[in-house]
């Protein structure tokens, strides 16, 4: 279980790094995964990561706000779950989604602490570049990767080192109403990401008509997710054909309209 740990830790410092850098593994339904396969579930990992992927779908850093993190929370929560459920993949989860939005929440506060120290590494990088030192300024980018990836690595090793029965010990010893509040949460937390990310999405008056019909499509008429998807590809496909036309006559109108008044002029 001790080298378990340390490769989760392991992991947990390069995801750390790789989210300042190429962002490739942030998400929870691509890091539940990896920690499932690693201690030997990945069902309940990928159970885990769609529910909290989900939860936080609409959460992300929004000017000077830091979002709770992701990461940390995902790789603690998930590996904390998989080890005290015993295989039950519907209790894996729910103790996933009760362990994740504190865990998370506890690791922003570091990450503030990190980047602050970033931060003071500024000054630096300007008078580096001020002098052209290519190479300096090249060298400059392992501090604040190095910080961010102990950020994310320190508290797994810690939360996992402890293991999940002092956690869970923790948990237990919470109030019943802090418990109902976040099983609550959770349950509301997937709806407020969807709307987010549909008030992202939804730009335009018209794509609210194809809400409303997946919506009828969904409630009214049963159908599954693939003959949805199948059939908002067909519908996808008609919008962008009928705005690609519209915007080709409009230009082509103009165009018309232009070379008229220069005739008129010229005349």
């Amino acid at each position: 279980m001790t080298m378990t740990i340390i490769v989760i830790t392991l992991i947990a410092f390069i995801l750390g790094i790789d989210d300042v850098s190429t962002k490739m593994f942030r998400r929870p339904l691509l890091i539940a995964p990896i920690i499932g396969f690693i201690l030997g579930d990945v069902q309940a990992g990928l159970a885990i990561g769609a529910t909290l992927e989900i939860m936080w779908m609409g959460i992300g850093n929004v000017g000077a706000y830091m979002a709770p993190d992701l990461i940390t929370g995902t790789i603690i929560s998930t590996s904390l779950a998989i080890m005290s459920t015993n295989g039950s993949i519907e209790t894996a989860v729910a103790t996933a989604i009760t362990l994740a939005i504190p865990t998370s929440i506890l690791a922003q506060q570091l990450l503030v602490l990190i980047q602050t120290i970033n931060v003071s590494l500024n000054s630096w990088a300007k008078r580096l570049a001020d002098n052209a030192d290519v190479k300096g300024t090249f060298w400059l980018i392992y501090p604040p990767a190095l910080l961010t990836g102990a950020a994310r690595a320190v508290p797994t090793f810690i939360a996992l080192y402890f293991g999940a029965g002092a956690i869970q010990s923790a948990v237990d010893a919470l109030p019943t109403f802090v418990i109902n509040g976040l099983e609550t949460a959770g349950s509301i937390i997937p709806a407020v990401g969807i709307a987010l990310l549909m008030l992202a999405m939804l730009k335009k008056f018209e794509l609210w008509m194809f809400l409303i019909l997946g919506f009828v499509f969904s409630s009214y008429l049963g159908l599954d997710i693939l003959p949805m998807t199948l059939i908002a590809i067909v519908f996808a496909y008609f919008y962008e054909m009928i705005t690609r036309k519209t915007a080709a006559g409009a230009n082509g109108a103009n165009e018309s309209s232009k070379n008229t008044g220069e005739e008129e002029y010229d005349l």
